[in-house]
């Protein structure tokens, strides 16, 4: 004997339209922020997540990542060089795409240069410009430090923010070698840090 059918309730129209236009703002939440990112961006874009921006507010979904295109700029990473107290000297870098397992790990250790690097002036910049900033930007770097010299029982720690040469479509249709290629990484010094200081010098 078959068993009997279940009676499930319809939802009623005006039911439906309202769980339809649920997602729809949902689904439109989640898309604009990264169409509505840093610049650039297009003006109709920008237009468009204006009435959406409590709920994207409200649901965290404010992320300006642009899912890594159209335009993505040059990254960045830390290099260090270590001494210890016997004289040996650790070198690295912050993210290291070999050494950073799981690829979770390097994805956030990137996070950490990629937070320092928008606070750091560059090098052409007025001195008192330079100064001020470093007031933002010092006290990460301190704490980068702190966790290399305990992590690596150093002495003294060289910290450099590199900024890599992100190259144009000519120079990877043309498949340049590094050397080859205009630009360049830029190193930009961030100081040397003591254990027993805590500061750059």
């Amino acid at each position: 004997m078959p068993p009997e059918p279940v009676e499930t309730a319809a939802w009623s129209r005006p039911a439906r339209v309202a769980a339809s236009l649920a997602i729809v703002v949902y689904l439109a939440a989640v898309i604009a922020p990264p169409l509505a990112g840093p610049p650039p961006a297009s003006e109709l874009a920008t237009a468009l997540i204006q009435p959406l921006r409590p709920l994207v507010g409200a649901l965290s979904l404010g992320h300006g990542y642009r899912f890594f295109a159209p335009n993505p700029g040059p990254g960045h990473s830390l290099r260090w060089r270590l001494t210890r107290a016997d004289g040996t000297v650790v070198q690295g870098s912050l993210p290291d795409a070999a050494a950073d397992r799981p690829r979770l790990l390097y994805h956030r250790r990137f996070m950490v240069s990629e937070k320092i690097a928008p606070l750091v002036p560059p090098l052409e910049a007025p001195a008192e410009v330079r100064q001020r900033a470093r007031g933002d930007w010092l006290p990460l770097v301190q704490g980068v430090a702190g966790q290399l010299l305990t992590r690596h029982g150093g002495e003294l720690v060289e910290i450099d923010l590199v900024e890599h040469h992100l190259p144009g479509p000519e120079e990877f249709l043309a498949a340049a070698p590094p050397a080859a290629r205009v630009g360049g990484d830029v190193v930009t010094p961030l100081g040397s840090f003591a254990w027993q200081q805590g500061v750059g010098r």
